[in-house]
């Protein structure tokens, strides 16, 4: 089956930088109003792009603790408004949607609706033990919804998410030939045990070796001292953390680390 995100042959890895977005309005820790946060996001959105980046995800980041099942309303409607000034702000690079815990049809809805091209599943298939207690792959039902929308949008699954254990005696070449193969997925993830940790050298090539047709993109802990590990292993990065100043994600991005992130993965 065709994919949506071709697997580049050469050349550097791409660049994926994260928005974070403060808690929204309706969520635990709700604090701002839905024109500082777009101002936020938009503003983040530009560091971005001043820095270099090849594209951008939009993601409820401030919104734990997440629900397990689908978003709220308010959610989706208020990162729906986020998102489309993000694309106003970024219109020539790629876009991504990630609607935070699990909610691929949300994330696919949204990203229809603003022009994106990819979203983020943090679990496409199987079952994975989190803090929100046990959340099961949906995969054909994205798939259909996919479909049912005419929407050309990628699905970039994570395989054995950051924050979770797998039920049972899970591989990660196992789950990610199911995520490739039987899932569909457009491009896999792989990632360390949490946010900003480091993604283990070893899990690359273990997920390379079971899908060398698949474009992979390492999801978190990446800084310029550990860019050079990708090289030969990974054909996309997801910064988040790193990228923002003195790395806290509560203060805004740095377009001085953008470009050093930039600088290092283009070596």
């Amino acid at each position: 089956m065709p994919r949506l995100i071709p697997r580049p042959s050469s050349g550097p890895p791409l660049f994926l930088g994260v928005i974070h977005l403060p808690a929204l309005p309706g969520s635990p820790l709700s604090e701002l109003s839905l024109p500082d946060i777009v101002r936020r996001a938009t503003a983040d959105a530009v560091a971005l792009l001043d820095g270099g980046v090849d594209g951008l995800i939009v993601e409820n980041f401030g919104d734990a603790p997440f629900p397990r099942d689908g978003a709220d309303a308010v959610t989706v409607a208020c990162l729906t408004h986020a998102a489309l000034a993000v694309r106003r702000a970024a219109p020539d690079v790629m876009l991504g949607i990630n609607v935070l815990r699990n909610d691929a049809r949300s994330a696919l809805a949204i990203a229809a609706a603003v022009d994106a091209e990819f979203i983020r599943v943090n679990v496409h298939v199987g079952a994975m033990v989190t803090d929100q207690g046990v959340i099961e792959g949906r995969a054909r039902d994205t798939l259909l919804l996919r479909r049912q929308l005419g929407a050309r949008v990628a699905i970039a699954a994570d395989v054995l998410v950051k924050h979770a254990v797998p039920l049972g005696d899970q591989r990660i070449d196992d789950v990610g030939r199911d995520t490739w193969d039987r899932g569909l997925a457009d491009a896999l993830i792989v990632t360390g045990t949490g946010t900003g940790r480091p993604t283990d050298p070893s899990d690359v090539d273990r997920l390379r070796a079971a899908c060398p047709d698949a474009p992979i993109w390492i999801g978190s802990g990446l800084d310029p001292a550990r860019a050079s590990f990708i090289a030969g292993r990974a054909h996309g990065a997801i910064v988040g953390t790193w990228l923002h100043e003195g790395g806290d994600v509560r203060r805004p991005i740095d377009a001085g680390r953008v470009r050093e992130m930039a600088a290092a993965l283009r070596r």
